[in-house]
């Protein structure tokens, strides 16, 4: 019966509230006193049960929880037969557990969704030297792997034999495929976006780094379920104090109902409403800016940030590839302009449809005698020229001249960060062009925004080499920044951070690789645009991938954490000035108690819903 009532609190509050909302308006409209004290009494009965079996359950551990007061006082008012009070004390406390339950519970469906992306199969070659498609559980370390087209790797390992470009997006995070040639690096859950490699197995099963993405997430979502509630730890000194001075006073009056009006006033209405009042319209706002914040404990953590961990692609920048700077040199331009549109139309690589995109509509030639120069770039005859894309290695194999500007301009574009894209017609250098995947557009200044909200420290952390982090930090100004990082990189940097310097760490991120990060560190923020692992796993989102939504989130938690201690403030001091009255003055009453008690709980509601309209200035 006990987990019954339990297990259905929720539908015994919403019964509480419609039965004394249906007890008032019996009063109010056809003033019918009967309906409205069985009504009363029917919710009152109902809305203890569930909170005296957890007060029951807490005092057999020893624990002297608020469930406790609530009990007592409601039994009291119904001794008493106050029953209007017994009845909304019951529903405003289940009323609040529910709202925390709502918003607190983590979602355990990015484990599921993480390992629904893990390979399933792979391409084995068996003892005759043919490869046969096997379940990757029958995979062992230092099995030879085939790898198609298209196709996901199986473990982790090192190619042996062929070359391809792989989509390593599940596990850096960067859009831009890497080349893999023989001795390189490739990792389970990546993508083969083109050609055929064949790997031996080095790690497998759970020891692949994919593996130990969802064994990170596990640990660090568990690691954060133990988090105690502020009331409950309040309730600790709040709750006993209470039961002994109600028990101190009728041991000298022996006057009960003194004695229970003590637990009736002492009785925190707007304590236990004040609190999801603040959280619910901090939520509400939010919701309404395009941030979503997924609990009180969120907004507490949120409020107190000291460090801002940003991964780079997709976050800090916008995630495509695209020309950022271009020079031209000499005459002739809209010509090469067409032989390089012609080359790269050939070429399924992310710089050459940055360099379509950048181009624009324009008329395509004939590509003739095409050689691709591996880790360089392409070289062919169009419209019976020499035409040469690719990088400055390229440019020093076909012998193309570069001045002193040209050599300028490839350096100042190097140390911003970019990938080359030269072009030469016949030896001459034509067309420059960096790509690089550029800085989202306000970010700078919403930084600046962050640092003024009190965020001491911006670190960025990427699966993209150090020189291209590097540009980027300086052009935002960031206090920290590293590149060259795996998940389990990032995430043992954001646990260095909590627990050996004690910092407050937001990580902000929206891949599957960042999902250890998102939720190992204090407050897990995903963009909204991200996967939805990574929305699951994190405690913000940022609505439409909005990056100027990050001010106003921390803006708000701000606010609302501040407002919360306001209506804790308030709730506490109406219940000492009337116990205080109650004690030691004359005037005061059950009645007026029950004025000002009810007074108290409009406030703190008042209090809370400022926060509807809260705009950072």
């Amino acid at each position: 019966m006990q987990r019954f009532i339990l297990k259905n609190k929720n539908s015994i509050a919403l019964i509480g509230g419609i039965l004394i909302a249906i007890g008032f308006l019996s009063k109010w409209t056809i003033d019918n006193r009967l309906v409205l004290t069985w009504s009363l009494i029917t919710a009152s009965i109902l809305g203890v049960a569930p909170i005296a079996i957890q007060a029951y359950q807490a005092l057999r551990v020893k624990v002297v929880s608020i469930d406790v007061l609530v009990t007592v006082a409601v039994t009291g008012a119904f001794i008493i037969r106050n029953y209007e009070e017994s009845a909304i004390v019951t529903f405003l406390f289940l009323f609040g557990a529910y709202l925390e339950q709502r918003t607190l519970n983590k979602t355990r469906s990015a484990i599921k969704e993480l390992t629904e992306m893990a390979p399933e199969s792979a391409l084995k070659q068996m003892e005759d030297g043919e490869f046969t498609e096997v379940d990757v559980d029958e995979v062992d370390a230092g099995d030879i792997l085939l790898v198609k087209t298209g196709a996901k790797v199986p473990v982790d390992g090192t190619v042996i034999n062929g070359e391809g470009s792989v989509n390593e997006a599940s596990i850096t995070g960067e859009s831009i495929p890497v080349a893999k040639e023989k001795g390189s690096k490739v990792f389970a859950g990546t993508i083969l976006d083109n050609g055929t490699i064949q790997i031996v197995a080095e790690r497998v099963g759970e020891d692949t780094t994919f593996g130990r993405i969802i064994e990170l997430v596990e640990e660090a979502q568990d690691s954060k379920s133990e988090a105690e509630r502020f009331i409950d730890r309040f309730s600790k000194y709040y709750t006993p104090a209470v039961l002994v001075l109600s028990f101190v006073v009728w041991l000298f009056s022996r006057n009960v109902e003194l004695a229970v009006t003590i637990l009736v006033l002492g009785c925190p209405g707007a304590l236990v409403i004040g609190v999801p009042v603040s959280h619910v319209a901090g939520i509400g706002n939010g919701a309404r800016n395009g941030v979503l914040l997924k609990g009180s404990e969120v907004i507490s953590d949120f409020s107190r940030l000291d460090t801002m961990v940003f991964d780079k692609t997709g976050t800090l920048t916008a995630g495509n590839p695209s020309v950022a700077e271009k020079e031209y040199y000499g005459d002739d331009i809209d010509k090469a302009l067409v032989y390089l549109a012609s080359v790269e139309r050939e070429s399924d690589h992310p710089l050459a449809k940055a360099v379509l995109e950048d181009i624009g509509e324009m008329p395509f030639l004939p590509v003739e005698n095409t050689e691709v120069v591996k880790g360089e770039g392409i070289v062919a005859s169009v419209g019976g020229h020499r035409v040469a894309v690719g990088n400055a290695a390229l440019m020093e194999r076909e012998r193309v001249t570069l001045d002193e500007k040209m050599k300028s301009d490839i350096d100042r574009f190097e140390k911003k960060g970019n990938s080359l894209v030269l072009t030469a017609v016949d030896g001459e250098l034509k067309v420059l062009m960096g790509v690089r995947d550029q800085i989202r557009p306000g970010v700078e200044a919403d930084l600046l925004k962050l640092k003024k909200l009190g965020v001491r420290n911006l670190v960025m952390l990427s699966g993209d080499n150090q020189g291209t982090v590097d540009a980027v930090s300086r052009e935002l100004g960031l206090t920290e920044a590293r590149g060259n990082m795996l998940p389990q990189d990032k995430s043992a940097y954001i646990r260095r951070l909590i627990e050996e310097e004690g910092q407050i760490v937001a990580f902000v991120g929206d891949g599957v690789n960042d999902s250890p990060s998102l939720a190992l560190a204090n407050i897990g923020i995903a963009m909204g645009g991200g996967t939805d692992v990574a929305i699951e796993t994190s405690d913000v989102v940022l609505m439409n991938s909005d990056f100027s939504r990050l001010p106003h989130a921390l803006g708000l938690t701000k606010a609302t954490a501040r407002n919360m201690k306001q209506n804790i403030f308030i709730a506490v001091g109406v219940v000492l000035l009337l116990l205080a009255s109650l004690l030691f003055s004359e005037w005061m009453n059950m009645s007026i108690g029950m004025l000002v008690h009810e007074g108290s709980i409009l406030a703190v509601i008042l209090n809370g819903m400022r926060l509807l309209r809260y705009r950072l200035r």
